[in-house]
């Protein structure tokens, strides 16, 4: 029998460069949110799934004020709230369509800041034009 002074590393390269190709791919897919540009009417809305855990809600009304689950609160506060949540919370955003563009993004940022990424955006079924 001959003997082995070497590993032959070339196989474990290969699998593992499938790993890191599979990891990426599904990475890609995982951080591309699907947030339609049509809100808050969409015609590929799909049905809240409900959680076993309880949905933080936070509202912004057509008057641009913000609301986390029927209180009244402002962006401080807000961001405070977001900071002592566990990172798999699922947070529903219930936005009016009169709401300006930049209050959404803040929101969304504020989000993004706390590393909550696990939230959905409330639109209406829409019929295509």
């Amino acid at each position: 029998m001959k003997r082995f002074d070497q590993i032959n590393v070339i196989p474990f390269i290969d699998i593992m460069l499938v790993l890191l190709a599979i990891v990426l791919t599904t990475a890609t897919f995982i951080s591309q949110g699907l947030i339609e540009v049509d809100l808050p009417e969409a015609t590929s809305s799909q049905s809240l799934q409900e959680s076993s855990q309880k949905n933080l809600e936070i509202i912004i009304n057509a008057e641009n004020k913000l609301y986390l689950s029927d209180r009244l609160i402002d962006s401080n506060g807000l961001s405070k709230v977001l900071q002592s949540l566990d990172k798999n919370t699922p947070i529903v955003l219930r936005v009016d369509k009169q709401v300006a563009f930049e209050n959404f993004v803040e929101v969304i940022d504020l989000l993004k800041l706390n590393h909550l990424e696990k939230f959905s955006i409330v639109t209406i079924q829409g019929k295509r034009k």
